[in-house]
This record gives structure tokens, sequence and C-alpha cells, in this order.
């Protein structure tokens, strides 16, 4: 190691007593992290890239500093789905370092990496006060019916008022009015759990109608509008 001439000419100081780092919560115990191998958590977390158009929701299952568990979740830009794919082939089986200087081929995956690294090594996990922490495929009860992401979407303009598009339900078939032509309720169809029981052998059309759902006062309503095409 090299010094400068400085600090070569410089007095040694003695330092006093090393009591090492502070210890962090993970999985029910109190960690004192000296290397990557005594990180250990579940969180999750939200990146987006440089131009703000796209985000996505990474979580991560970290077991003695290792990735086991990968859930990687989009919205926004259509080529991001392509660099997820990539990215949970690439992040699994790595440490949180490697995976943090991996390129996971999209801004706000990388982000999201990094935004979890941060919370993982601080101990800010969902995980931090659970002992043992979570199982691998934890990551999954994240989804509903269908292993499907929570989707929201809601179009609105001043001129023509809100649209409901999807909401945590499922995709939005029609919205109920009241007399004032105001939002009461809204008919839904659970695209996750009908695929589910298409991919059962039920047929499409019955599937269909099994997993027709109404939320609020939909039945009250004195107007119906498709918010698609109306």
């Amino acid at each position: 190691m090299q010094y400068s001439k400085e600090v070569e000419e410089m007095v040694c100081v003695k330092k006093g007593p090393h009591h090492g780092p502070a210890p962090i919560p993970e999985e029910g115990k109190w960690v004192k992290s000296k290397q990557i191998t005594d990180i250990s958590g579940l969180t999750h977390g939200v990146g987006w890239c440089a131009p703000q158009q796209g985000m996505c929701k990474l979580t991560l299952n970290v077991k003695d500093g290792i990735i086991e568990e990968a859930l990687i979740e989009t919205s926004g830009c259509s080529g991001m789905t392509h660099s997820a794919a990539m990215a949970g082939e690439a992040i699994v089986g790595k440490t949180l370092l490697e995976a943090l200087n991996t390129d996971l081929v999209c801004d706000a995956i990388n982000t999201a990496m990094r935004e979890l690294f941060l919370q993982i090594a601080y101990g800010r996990t969902q995980t931090a006060f659970s002992e043992n922490g979570l199982p691998i495929g934890a990551g999954l009860e994240d989804l509903g019916k269908g292993l499907r992401s929570q989707v929201g979407t809601i179009f609105s303009t001043n001129k023509k008022g809100v649209r409901y598009l999807e909401l945590a339900e499922g995709y939005i078939l029609e919205m109920g009015l009241d007399k004032n032509d105001e939002v009461i309720g809204y008919k839904f169809v659970r695209l996750g759990k009908m695929m589910e029981d298409i991919r059962n052998g039920v047929e499409p059309r019955e599937a269909y109608q099994n997993n027709i759902g109404t939320y609020g006062r939909y039945d009250e309503a004195v107007k119906y509008i498709d918010p698609r095409k109306e």
C-alpha cells in the first residue's frame, strides 16, 4: 500500500476499543454485518428509468448473501417485459454485490436493484423481525389467482371524466353511473382466475361468465357504460 510523504511523517496514534459494525435486524436476529454472506432478508421496492416512462417493482429473497428468489414486475414500457425476462435469468444465484454490478438490461430494473440493495444492507427488510425469514417462493404470494400482478389503469379527461380500465379486482367491463352520471360501481372479470380455469379445461365462455363480479353499488346504477368505447 502506498502512502504520501505527509502521512509517512505523521506520529502514530493508537486507536482505542474496536466495537465493530452496529447490528442490523435480519430474519429475527441481530447481525453485525462484515461481509456479503452475513446478509439475509426479503424485501421489495420500485425502480424507474431515466426518462421515467416505465417502472419496475422488484422483490428479492436473499439467504446468506445469495439471491435465491426474484419477482420482477414491470409497467409502462413494452421493452421492459423482455428486459425483465433476461434479468430473471441473470439475477438469481448471484450475491447482492454481483447483482448490483450486473447489467440488468433495463434502467428501471437496475435502479430497483440499487434501491433494494440499500434496504437489505441496512436491515430494512420485510423479514427483519421474522424468525428465519420467509421460504423461497414467498414472493409469489404478492400475486393473485393465476399468478398475475396487481394492475391499476385509470384514464380521465377534464371534459369527459374518469374511465376505470383495470383495477385490483380485474379487467373492467362496465362502469355503473347514478342519476348524476357519477360512478357508483363497476363490473369486472378476474383475468388471472379465468385463464386458470381455461387451462384446467373449462370452456372459455363458461370461464368468462364464472369469473365476472361487481363492486360497489353497481346494481343500483341507472346507466352502464363500456369504459373503452363510451
